[in-house]
């Protein structure tokens, strides 16, 4: 089991800046990836970004309505992911997941498509405008 625990949301205006935090623990050996996702009122969990963890090259795919905003880091000794996003629209307001995979499957852009096996449990991104 992965347990993952999200921290950093909260409120900014628009153009302004936030790091998120995807802290994982337990059987943090196993994963292949882990993703952000968000899901806003009334849509569909989208895609944000996602990384390959655990010696599969460090590899990133990042979501084409975010890419050149938003980036990802990472922290091995903390297990640590973050994702960087800056110039914020309203339109980013959402619940931030973050998600880890088990099993290694397709190429970098198919992180997006993948399904995760752990979930955290959501942190809450605001954008004023």
């Amino acid at each position: 089991q992965v347990q993952l625990n999200e921290s950093g949301g909260g409120l900014v205006q628009a153009g302004g800046s936030l790091r998120l935090s995807c802290a994982a623990s337990g059987a943090t050996t196993t994963m292949y990836a882990i993703g952000w996702f968000r899901q806003a009122p009334g849509k569909e969990r989208e895609f944000v970004a996602a990384i390959k963890w655990n010696g599969w090259n460090g590899g990133t795919h990042v979501a084409d309505s975010v890419k050149g905003r938003f980036s990802l880091s990472r922290d091995d000794a903390k297990n640590t992911l973050y994702l960087q996003m800056n110039s914020l629209k309203p339109e980013d307001t959402a619940v931030y997941y973050c998600a880890a995979r088990r099993f290694p499957a397709g190429t970098l852009p198919d992180l997006g498509k993948l399904r995760y096996d752990y979930w955290g449990q959501g942190t809450q991104v605001t954008v004023s405008s």
